[in-house]
């Protein structure tokens, strides 16, 4: 069905409905309105990387693991198989007549919000730094997620518009300010591309967007997504965020004059209570019927186009059997595996032969963890395999050894409920074995939305520090004075430093990210060499010692790959395989004035069948403004066997490479625009760190 079709439904819905049952509807948690046959609907409903918050379903990688697979298409899977299941639930839902939270098609995924500052506890919910990768990345879940047939499978809807990434703790009353280039280079890109690839709904952020909150931003909702990128979709709050309008914004006096305010700036729906006040608002003139109903009419358009008044309801006969059957645990396998980055293989010590290894030691308050493997906004598995379990799946003939070594967040000793002071517990185990996996790292309790605690590492969720907590730290110190075949995992939603001692010491080190209910396998099946990884980093890693603009800073000035003037830990786009491709040939088959098309030929010459993560970046001058360092604007992705040579097509959207204004208008450079392909970024440092430069052409 198309929108203007669904649209003339919608309101002829509407039209039957007095003012009050209009403004009811505006409420997330909407009422039936029996009169009309109209049943109840609960809008709030999350999926940023499976059905969540209701119960059995595929846990896949985090947001920010997926996105380090750099691999778009394989997200549109992951995106279908999580509209199938949340079909699946819906239809026995529906059934047993429950239309409760967390039960509707309208799930508020994905979130693209730039993930600028390594602290920010969220970042683990979206894809990464980059605004090309987001858009990529944000593109294919939301095609993947809502189908391309006459009715939408489910509804996206792309978070937080816009500006938003922290701080956690001020978010509710935190002004963002930006300036015209950063807001149109690098905050809206991903919200224009979703808009391009037909999101259904957009969300409001909490913050303010330079004076104004964003959820009654006339500029934002009305100026920009409405009119210059032409949004049809709807458009909801953040869940209590209309009330901080007034309560913490303090940009009105009142909660009825918050609620107005967002309504006529074209905010349809609230997640909260604050619409209720709408009737005061409309009897006070305040606001209008054409409001109430143009809001009504945008909700109801998404109602009709998910299929819900058609006498035979679309997908109905997706059966209860799709949750988490077989062809979905496959494909998070795969996921998982194609979300590892290995940033440290020193002498090509993995893959270890399973043949000749008799004992493991797996150890670390991640070994056995399920909510390490969950991150947050997540879903609940019928089966979890962390990486102690992991270990002993694959390595069937060796002995596997657990211990716990330290809890994840504790710089306290000598308590006595036994789960302290355990690193002498972990070193015995690890001099028994002929190689020790450790694994370290972060859950959804430290770093994540708003946790309302502060801690030794955390504040409200954000990190105070790149390093991990001081028990793990001393846990890790003391695993390299034992073990010399050490291998380190790292299972969190953001950049770490290890230290330099560990980060020498160790012979290999995976970061692992939040990996998803079967990532324990995934990742054991890589120390094995079942497969060749393939992931990269979405985001840039930082020394500890890097100075950083303070979070609350939204000026891109010295901020990931783009900008960032200091040499990284490791760079964005960076992962080690343990295959070895060689690019060949880069050139420009096609070029017009809104795309180019490229050719790379790539051999692998490893002693494996492998995926390689092909990475085109921009380099441009203008003389009029500033223009990043390089600029991802193409992925692609190419498996090759052993031997095998093989040329790839990728295509440039001319978006990408033009000069963002002073101004915020793109144009293309008056400078010179070289572009680079490889499997890295182009920067000293990523070419330090491969074997293999990245080739170059320029666009003359």
């Amino acid at each position: 069905m198309d929108y203007i079709t669904a649209k003339k439904k919608a309101f002829s819905i509407v039209s039957k409905m007095n003012a009050e049952e209009k403004i009811s509807q505006l409420l997330y948690d909407s009422p039936a309105i029996e009169r009309l046959g109209i049943k109840e609907y609960n809008w709030w409903n999350e999926a940023c990387h499976g059905v969540a918050r209701a119960g059995i379903a595929t846990v896949f990688p985090q947001a920010i693991g997926l996105a380090a697979t750099f691999h778009p298409e394989l997200i549109h899977s992951v995106a279908d198989a999580i509209s199938t299941e949340g079909r699946a639930k819906y239809n026995a839902n529906i059934t047993y007549g429950d239309r409760g939270i967390y039960k509707g098609l309208t799930y508020w995924s994905p979130n693209i919000n730039i993930f600028r500052d390594p602290r920010w506890g969220r970042g683990q919910e979206t894809f990464g730094e980059d605004p090309y990768l987001t858009a990529a990345m944000g593109c294919e879940y939301i095609k993947g997620l809502q189908g391309s047939g006459e009715f939408l499978k489910a509804a996206a809807c792309a978070k937080h518009f816009a500006v938003h990434s922290g701080p956690e703790k001020l978010r509710h009353s935190f002004n963002a300010k930006v300036d015209e280039k950063d807001l149109y280079e690098t905050y809206l890109p991903a919200f224009e591309y979703a808009v391009k690839a037909k999101v259904a709904g957009v969300m409001g952020a909490y913050n303010r967007t330079n004076g104004v909150p964003c959820c009654a931003s006339k500029r934002l909702i009305g100026d920009i997504l409405r009119t210059e990128w032409n949004f049809h979709g709807y458009f909801v709050s953040d869940c209590g965020a209309v009330a901080d309008i007034s309560e913490h914004h303090h940009y009105t006096d009142t909660l009825t004059k918050a609620a107005a305010a967002a309504l006529k700036a074209g905010c349809n729906l609230n997640c909260g209570e604050a619409y209720t006040h709408l009737l005061d608002a409309y009897e006070e003139d305040l606001i209008d019927d054409n409001d109430i109903t143009d809001a009504a009419v945008n909700i109801f358009t998404t109602r009709v186009l998910l299929g819900e008044f058609e006498e035979n309801r679309p997908f109905a006969d997706i059966p209860y059997s799709k949750l988490t059957c077989p062809e979905h645990k496959q494909l998070n396998l795969e996921a998982a595996r194609q979300s590892l980055v290995l940033l440290k293989n020193e002498n090509h010590y993995l893959p270890v032969n399973q043949n000749k290894i008799k004992k493991i030691a797996v150890i670390g308050p991640n070994a056995l963890s399920t909510i390490a493997l969950e991150g947050n906004y997540n879903g609940h598995a019928d089966e979890y395999i962390p990486v102690a379990d992991g270990m002993k799946i694959v390595f069937k003939s060796s002995q596997v050894i657990v211990a716990d070594g330290s809890q994840i967040c504790f710089d306290q000793k000598k308590y006595y409920d036994g789960f302290h002071d355990l690193e002498n517990e972990a070193a015995a185990v690890a001099t028994q074995a002929d190689f020790t996996v450790l694994c370290l790292g972060l859950d959804r309790n430290i770093e994540g939305e708003d946790t309302g605690c502060e801690n030794e590492i955390t504040n409200h969720g954000d990190k105070k520090t790149l390093y991990l907590p001081k028990a793990q730290m001393i846990l890790a110190d003391k695993i390299c004075d034992v073990c010399d075949n050490l291998i380190i995992v790292t299972m969190c939603g953001s950049a770490v430093d290890l230290g330099e001692r560990v980060k020498k010491h160790a012979k290999a080190i995976i970061h692992a990210w939040y990996p998803g209910a079967l990532g324990g396998l995934a990742i054991a099946q890589m120390i094995a060499g079942m497969y060749s990884p393939s992931g990269r980093l979405p985001i840039t890693f930082y020394n500890q010692n890097t100075p950083l603009p303070d979070i609350t800073d939204y000026n891109m000035k010295g901020r990931t790959y783009r900008f960032l003037n200091e040499k990284p830990l490791y760079p964005f786009g960076y992962g080690l395989g343990f295959a070895d491709f060689s690019y060949e040939e880069f050139q420009i088959v096609d070029i017009n004035e809104n795309e180019i098309k490229v050719r790379i030929t790539l051999t692998n010459k490893g002693k494996m069948k492998a995926l390689e993560k092909i990475q085109v970046y921009a380099q441009y001058t203008d003389s009029r403004t500033i223009t990043p360092n390089y600029q991802l604007c193409a992925i692609a992705v190419a498996e090759l066997d052993e031997g095998e040579t093989k040329s790839v097509d990728a295509v440039i959207d001319r978006y990408w490479i033009k000069a963002v204004l002073p101004d915020g208008k793109r144009t293309e450079p008056n400078g010179n625009i070289t572009l680079f392909a490889g499997g890295h970024q182009p920067d000293p440092c990523s070419e330090s760190l491969s074997p293999h430069p990245c080739l170059s052409v320029q666009i003359q």
